[in-house]
């Protein structure tokens, strides 16, 4: 049975997922070199950035779930 928090996380998270790839997949319109002139370096700069924040996301919800456990082994 699914509880509210439980809810209230699938109902937020899919919002956000959703708009997080919609916004990504927009990433390749920039890639048009018709209208857009980039280097190697400033689409690595990009991926990098977004590689570094997801990497840093997960981290956290690895750490509030590891948090988590710890206190329910206590």
């Amino acid at each position: 049975m699914n509880t509210i928090k439980q809810d209230n996380f699938k109902r937020i998270s899919d919002n956000r997922v959703n708009k997080i790839v919609d916004l990504i997949s927009k990433l390749h319109n920039l890639s048009n070199t018709s209208f857009y002139e980039y280097s190697d370096e400033q689409i690595e700069n990009i991926f990098s950035l977004i590689q570094s924040e997801l990497d840093k996301q997960k981290e956290l919800f690895d750490y509030e779930k590891n948090k988590t456990k710890k206190k329910v082994e206590l």
